[in-house]
């Protein structure tokens, strides 16, 4: 594997200004406190702070850096594959509300970006979800009536952009793809022009639900506000166990540019293959070559050997686009519902003033824009058509789709208990840039010993429910197989819902 194959920073990332923001050292009242400055929540701030809000983001690092930062950046209403399930389970109404929800979300971020006058590479394309393997046709087919019923301007056809022959592939014509940094940076200028705050490296450590809620902050700054919106992708909070019904993901993602010419002028993926996602993005000032980004490789965060699946995308890539250079790699994570749909609404069922958007399933673009609309509805008392929809509180759903729910209840179990049952490998076999899950003391450590030599221990144990990390060689980070929280190697969080390090032990 090559060192450009290592997971490094996001090209998105890389190519947007930096946009940093204060932590927040004071307390503070406010309308509505938003945690968590990724698309949701700052979609949803903005909205709030046009309505007349005003408005508080706190996210534990840098906005738009997480999950959204890390985002292939695809923004369309057709999601693989969802409107035969959505009409099977939800009825023909569901999958239309669906449909609509997801475009209207997409076209009024269309207006946003027109009359903010923002340069975020907003570029027009038709999504595609395709299969070569003439198996999976009849279910493209069905695909393509169902999304065409619901109102997306969708068709089955057989001829693509893609630089290999495909059986079949549903076709939605005026999607678009875009630079999710840019983008969301000039959102957050913007709600801070009218008078909001942004405040970033300030992680949210409680909340108490009551007229105000209260919000108390790793910083030891103390929030006050009348409602609270949890945008953490994965709830930090979860009063309603929506961990039972959240599944993490995590794929993995290969960049560089190739000639414009191979442009296969689309946004493309299909389940097979674990999964092949394609798209390009303007690259260069002379127009002469596009980004290629290939997403793939899909896996359990703390599970798989991370390193193989990026040599498997990186040679994929090769493969289809043979002048690509591949010059940037990095992951992504997301949340499957149990149930299909996203979770946007009342945190829990005793909720009054607490609200919650997650689960958004590798759609998060779409999901978040969606989601920024329906919260601003719930919290300025205005009637939204598809709330029902997409209302955490839902149970019909849960029971219908009981299944999947089991199915990663499983997982979840297995993990917990197989997981401490696993040999534990000597220390002194340890390689540099290695890490591993030892015995010691009774206990188990998490081990990674740098490039130096030198060794760091933590302790094993995920801070949010106990369950053991494992190492991911690719990202040099401890991964929890059970909600995907994600730990540095000196057990600092990366990623929720976790909100504590891991902590340091002697070796």
């Amino acid at each position: 594997m090559t060192k450009k194959q290592q997971a490094g920073e996001s090209y998105w990332l890389e190519t947007a200004p930096d946009g940093r923001h204060s932590a927040l050292t004071d307390d503070l009242e406010a309308d509505v406190a938003v945690i968590g400055a990724g698309i949701a929540g700052l979609c949803t701030a903005w909205e709030l702070t046009r309505a007349g809000r005003s408005v508080v983001v706190l996210d534990a690092g840098r906005i738009a850096a997480g999950v959204t930062g890390h985002t292939t950046a695809k923004v369309t209403a057709l999601h693989t594959l969802v409107y035969d399930k959505l009409r099977r389970t939800r009825g023909g109404e569901g999958a239309r509300l669906y449909a609509r929800s997801q475009s209207e979300a997409i076209e009024h971020t269309a207006d946003v970006v027109a009359e903010l006058g923002i340069d975020c590479e907003w570029e027009r394309r038709s999504a595609y979800t395709f299969v070569r393997d003439a198996s999976g046709v009849e279910e493209l087919r069905a695909e393509a009536r169902a999304a065409r019923e619901a109102g997306l301007p969708a068709s089955f056809v057989t001829e693509t952009g893609l630089p290999f022959p495909v059986a079949g592939a549903v076709e939605v014509t005026d999607q678009v793809q875009f630079h999710p940094r840019k983008y969301l940076l000039a959102l957050a200028r913007d709600i801070v022009a009218r008078g909001g705050r942004v405040h970033e490296d300030t992680t949210v450590l409680g909340l108490e639900e009551g007229r105000p809620c209260r919000l108390s902050t790793s910083t030891g700054a103390v929030v006050r506000a009348r409602d609270v919106v949890v945008a953490t992708h994965y709830p930090v909070f979860d009063r309603a166990l929506l961990f039972t019904r959240l599944s993490p993901r995590r794929e993995l993602v290969v960049a560089g540019p190739v000639p414009a010419g191979q442009d296969p002028d689309g946004m493309y993926i299909t389940p097979e293959e674990n999964t092949r996602s394609v798209r390009t993005a303007p690259y260069g000032e002379d127009g002469t070559r596009r980004l290629l980004v290939v997403t793939g490789e899909h896996f359990t965060p703390g599970t798989g050997d991370t390193r193989a699946g990026f040599d498997r995308l990186a040679a994929w890539a090769r493969e289809h686009f043979p002048e690509v250079e591949l010059t940037h790699s990095w992951a992504t994570q997301d949340n499957d519902p149990t149930d299909t749909v996203p979770l946007v609404g009342p945190l829990h069922p005793g909720a009054r003033h607490a609200y919650v958007a997650t689960g958004f399933g590798g759609w998060g673009m779409s999901g978040g824009m969606m989601a920024g609309l329906l919260l601003t509805a719930r919290i300025t008392g205005e009637e939204c058509e598809w709330s029902g929809l997409y209302d955490p509180r839902r149970l019909a759903s849960t029971v219908r789709e009981a299944p999947s729910f089991l199915k990663h209840q499983a997982q979840v179990a297995g993990h917990f208990v197989g997981d401490r049952l696993r040999p534990s490998p000597p220390v002194e076999a340890l390689p540099p840039g290695e890490g591993a899950v030892v015995r010691a003391d009774g206990g188990r450590l998490a081990v990674y010993r740098d490039d130096d030599g030198a060794l760091h221990a933590v302790s094993a144990r995920c801070t949010h429910l106990g369950c053991l990390v494992d190492f991911n060689a690719a990202e040099r980070a401890w991964e929890c197989p059970c909600h995907g929280s994600r730990f540095d190697t000196d057990g600092k969080v990366i990623q929720g819902p976790a909100t504590r390090p891991l902590e340091r032990r002697d070796i």
